[in-house]
């Protein structure tokens, strides 16, 4: 009866302990990406991991390395995760020794212009930008970059590269493709500096601006809300991934690296498509109703352009770009 009671006792305190465990996982994600998207992900990642007590700060990429460069000098760094879309950053942080290196099951599959074999950081979206333009202001639709210097496209804005990390991409790319005189011709042209991505696409749906350089999700969302939009994916597409990666030293590794193969796997990157935006996998569906095509060929139809080149230009580009569109 003593030994019998004494299991039962013990049974109850392994559970109790487990208990305790499971109900302490915690995981802060700094990210980039829209409300929706995050939030959608977050509620399916906790009906799998109800153990995780999952919470994210969404900011622009600038906002974001400003808050880690501060908490890095706090010496505490508040996330175990960052995602979003500039890749330099990834890169530099990974020279830093920063990140957890991180190989999960699902990243055999990524369709992506850019990896790194080491596991240190993982694209998690193939982020894709086109023009996006008013339909009430323009009545032709631009069919590539090279229209928006033709006077009928007077009034294209860009996001300022400071704040957005697709911008800080984007102007790269196009500045690797036609070289700094599109940028100044751009601008001979009226075309204008924005805040963050997501207000030039709302100053575009109100015809503040004619049209600008929009994320494929935020100008689809919009356009399906009603907006008079439309938008365009020139046959050389800026496609930016998102890596993702988690932080050294976090003390909820396991919870994520959960997340890290939750968002890669198949139910994660549906959710990532139906937020109107690539996949990383291609066995992911695409809504291709607003020209998107499939992550392989966006991946051949991409823009090149050299990370580890634009991580040690990234002032200079941001500080280039801010002077000419001024």
């Amino acid at each position: 009866m003593k030994r019998t009671a004494v299991w039962v006792l013990a049974v109850l305190f392994l559970s109790l302990a487990g208990t305790a465990a499971f109900a302490g996982e915690k995981l802060m994600v700094y990210t980039s990406m829209k409300e929706s998207l995050i939030g959608e992900l977050r509620d399916a990642f906790k009906k799998k991991h109800p153990e995780v007590d999952f919470d994210y700060y969404s900011a622009g990429a600038g906002k974001l390395m400003a808050k880690i460069a501060a908490e890095r000098q706090s010496g505490k760094i508040t996330a175990d995760i960052l995602w979003h879309s500039e890749v330099p950053d990834f890169y530099q942080l990974k020279k830093e020794g920063v990140w957890e290196k991180y190989v999960s099951p699902e990243a055999k599959v990524v369709q992506s212009t850019v990896k790194d074999p080491e596991g240190a950081f993982t694209p998690a979206r193939l982020g894709t930008l086109g023009i996006a333009y008013n339909t009430k202001k323009l009545t032709a639709a631009p069919k590539g970059w090279q229209d928006m210097l033709d006077p009928r496209f007077k009034g294209f804005a860009i996001a300022d590269p400071a704040l957005s990390g697709t911008a800080m991409m984007s102007v790269a790319m196009l500045v690797n493709t036609f070289g700094w005189e599109y940028i100044e011709k751009l601008k001979a042209n009226g075309a204008k500096m924005g805040a963050g991505s997501g207000q030039v696409v709302d100053d575009t749906a109100s015809g503040h601006f004619n049209a600008s350089l929009a994320p494929d999700y935020i100008a689809i969302d919009k356009i399906e809300k009603g907006a008079t939009m439309g938008i365009v994916f020139p046959k050389e597409m800026l496609v930016v991934p998102s890596p993702i990666a988690i932080f050294k030293g976090t003390p909820n590794l396991k919870a994520a690296q959960k997340f890290v193969d939750f968002l890669l796997s198949r139910d994660g990157q549906t959710i990532v498509a139906n937020e109107g935006t690539l996949p990383i996998r291609a066995d992911v569906a695409v809504n291709k109703k607003h020209g998107l095509p499939p992550a392989d060929e966006a991946v051949q139809r991409a823009m090149k352009v050299d990370y580890l080149k634009v991580m040690g230009e990234k002032e200079s580009i941001i500080a280039r770009f801010q002077k000419t569109m001024r």
